[in-house]
Formats: C-alpha cells, sequence, structure tokens
C-alpha cells in the first residue's frame, strides 16, 4: 500500500458533471458519506491501534497507510462537495445529522462496534468498487473527468487495503462465533445506517432538479435513476454471500477491471493517463 496525493481542481465542476444527471446526482449524494464518514473511521483506527499488541508490526504499519490514504480521501471529497452545498445547501440538515451520529457512536458505544461498524463500511465498498469499474463506462463517457478520477482513485485504493479493517478486527477480537456474529451485525448495520442518508441526500438532489419537470420529462428521469440503482447492485448478491461467509476473507478479492492501471500511479493526476480505457 501506498499513500497517493490526487492533483485535482473541483472549483469549475458543476453538480450536473454527467450526461445523465440522475448518475451524477445519486453520486453526488453518496460523495458526501466519505466526507463524514472516514474521519470517523481514522479516530477509531487510532483507538484501536492504541490496543492493538506490539506483536502485529505489519498491522501496525498497514494501520497507518489506511488511516494516511483515508485522510486524502476525505480532503478531496470535502473539496468536491463544496459545489454541492453550494448548489443545493438544503442538504446541510442531513450532513450535520450524519456527523452527529458517529461522534455518538465514539462516545457511547464500544470499540468493539466502532471497529465492527468500520469493518462493515469496508466489506460494503467491495460493491460500488465493481460497480464503477466494470459496469458505469456508459455514464463516464462525455463526463468530466475529474469526477471520474476522483471516484476510480478513491475506490482503487479502498480494493488495496481491503483487508485492513478485516484483519485489525480479527486481531482484536478473534474469529470465533461471537465475534462473527458481532462483525454481521456491524456489517448489516453500517450498510444500514450509511444508505439511509445517502438515500435521502439523493432523494434531496433528484427531488431540487425535478421540481420544474413536465410528466414526460418526470417519468424519463425516474425511469433513468431505477436504471442506475439496478446497476449498482448487479454485484450485491455475489459480495453478500462472501462477506458474510464464517470464512471471508478480503485478500483474495480479485480486483475489477481498472483497478490495478489506477494503483500503479505514484501520483495521480486528472485525467489518469490510460488507466480508464474499456
Amino acid at each position: 500500500m501506498q499513500v497517493r496525493v490526487l492533483e485535482a481542481d473541483f472549483s469549475s465542476l458543476k453538480p450536473h458533471w454527467a450526461e445523465n444527471k440522475e448518475f451524477a446526482q445519486l453520486y453526488n449524494a453518496a460523495s458526501i458519506c466519505p466526507a463524514i464518514l472516514e474521519p470517523y473511521l481514522v479516530k477509531v483506527m487510532t483507538a484501536a491501534k492504541k490496543v492493538l499488541p506490539a506483536k502485529f508490526e505489519k498491522m501496525h504499519e498497514d494501520v497507518r497507510v489506511f488511516t494516511l490514504q483515508e485522510m486524502q480521501h476525505c480532503k478531496q471529497h470535502i473539496l468536491f462537495n463544496k459545489m454541492i452545498r453550494t448548489a443545493y445547501p438544503d442538504i446541510e440538515p442531513f450532513e450535520k445529522a450524519y456527523a452527529a451520529d458517529y461522534e455518538r457512536f465514539l462516545k457511547t458505544r464500544s470499540l468493539q462496534f466502532n471497529v465492527a461498524y468500520s469493518e462493515g463500511f469496508e466489506a460494503m465498498s467491495a460493491i460500488p468498487t465493481t460497480c464503477f469499474f466494470e459496469d458505469f463506462d456508459d455514464y463516464w463517457a462525455g463526463s468530466d473527468p475529474r469526477a471520474e478520477t476522483l471516484w476510480k482513485w478513491h475506490l482503487a485504493e479502498e480494493y488495496e487495503h481491503r483487508e485492513v479493517m478485516h484483519d485489525l478486527y480479527a486481531a482484536l477480537y478473534g474469529r470465533g462465533p461471537i465475534a462473527y456474529a458481532y462483525r454481521i451485525y456491524g456489517f448489516f448495520f453500517a450498510t444500514w445506517h450509511i444508505n439511509k442518508y445517502i438515500s435521502a441526500i439523493g432523494k434531496l438532489l433528484l427531488a431540487k432538479d425535478r421540481e420544474n419537470m413536465n410528466a414526460d420529462e418526470l417519468a424519463a428521469s425516474k425511469a433513468r435513476e431505477k436504471v442506475i440503482g439496478k446497476l449498482a447492485l448487479k454485484h450485491a448478491l455475489r459480495h453478500l454471500r462472501k462477506i458474510i461467509s464464517p470464512f471471508y476473507d478480503p485478500s483474495k478479492r480479485q480486483p475489477p477491471r481498472g483497478v490495478m492501471e489506477i494503483l500503479a500511479v505514484s501520483n495521480p493526476v486528472v485525467p489518469l493517463p490510460g488507466a480508464f480505457a474499456a
């Protein structure tokens, strides 16, 4: 693993950065997540690292690089999200409520809960990673390369550090039936909690866009949204079967098409040369 600093300027980016506006808005909503979630992940990892036995030398180093990668993801999504908030200020209450949840988790829930939640998010990231690289080619065509680069750089690194949180959870809490049950609880809770906010923000963004549409335009917009939703869930069952297995090992996940090309770039810029060729 290595820390890569994305060189991108989102200051002139517009919310409708893809020809399919519904695609852009649904993933604008998803971008709110890492800007708020990943600072929480860093805090969880910092707390976990303090109690991780010194004998896990490699894991200590992996956790260090993991947190630095997540900090870079957070930084870039915060910059990206400025244009969303400027155009759609009504998302701010959702952002505040979402951030407050994580502060509450850190203050009132156990370290095991927070690590299990974080591991659940990392496991869940396998689904969008596969979709972004293998199913969205038509949506990337004609889109702003800054948005494509942001998401593919981010998700490629999610693949790169895919096993760190899982191995940390196992090192701290074991692999027995109780630890397994709690890991699964963390996965489903994180999936529900994160999607609750992404869905709410996505609905708000699309509702604003649809305020002045006529009946035909509205029907077409909803049809496009439905197609994107189906694609986003295309690989969910396959990944879910692996994630809920007691023998789940994220290190064995195979990289989606194009991931390794991006990971080979030490200093990513917009666009990544040759990395997005289908």
